[in-house]
This record gives structure tokens, C-alpha cells and sequence, in this order.
């Protein structure tokens, strides 16, 4: 993994996580503000799995077990598409909370996935 690469995902889903709990909180149903703040989530989460593709072969393996990192990209990467689905379904305010708690539970775990890729021994 890239540190540069991973803190830009972790901010950018921490502000995403933010503005979904406030808007959320102020009252305000899914909108396409708060659904485009997990869309770049999303898609800052399918350049990782491209990055993790690329990066063994690139002479950068990780250091700690490829199978727990991949389970958590690959969970990482479904979360965005069910709060979205959820919050597209039941239309409510508690809808986009849901979006903006599953943009933080995805911070701190991709933050994890670098520490996996770059800390751990296995």
C-alpha cells in the first residue's frame, strides 16, 4: 500500500462519515451529496484493490497476512454499496446516520489494511 494513498482515503472518508452523521443528525434524507460523499469513497476503495493487485509484482508484498488484508478490502469495498442501498430504500433521515457510520467504520479499516500491508510480521 501507498501511506500518501491510504491517509487521502482515510480523510476523505472521515469527512465523508462527518458530513453524512451531521446531515443525517440536521434532518436531511439521502441526497446526492451525501450518496456522492460514499460514491468517492467507493471509488477511492476500487483504486486500492487495483494498487493491491500491483503492488506484489511491484516488489512492495505485504508484511502481514495477504488473506486477512483482502477480506478487509473486499468488505470495505461492499459497505459504501449496502449503506447506499439501504439508505435508497428507506428514505429517513437515520439513513443517511447509517452512510455517514459506515464511512468512519471504513477509515479506521483501511487504516488497519496499511498496517496489515506495511507493520505486521507474519
Amino acid at each position: 500500500m501507498i501511506l500518501w494513498f491510504t491517509i487521502a482515503q482515510v480523510a476523505v472518508a472521515v469527512l465523508a462519515g462527518i458530513l453524512c452523521i451531521v446531515l443525517g443528525l440536521a434532518g436531511r434524507r439521502p441526497s446526492d451529496l451525501s450518496v456522492g460523499s460514499l460514491a468517492l469513497v467507493e471509488l477511492l476503495l476500487v483504486a486500492q484493490i487495483v494498487i493491491a493487485i500491483i503492488a506484489p509484482f511491484a516488489g512492495n508484498p505485504p508484511s502481514g497476512s495477504a488473506l486477512e488484508f483482502w477480506v478487509y478490502l473486499v468488505s470495505a469495498a461492499l459497505l459504501p454499496v449496502a449503506a447506499v442501498f439501504w439508505a435508497l430504500l428507506e428514505r429517513s433521515r437515520w439513513s443517511t446516520v447509517i452512510m455517514g457510520v459506515a464511512a468512519l467504520a471504513i477509515a479506521v479499516m483501511v487504516w488497519r489494511m496499511q498496517v496489515i500491508w506495511t507493520i505486521q510480521v507474519a
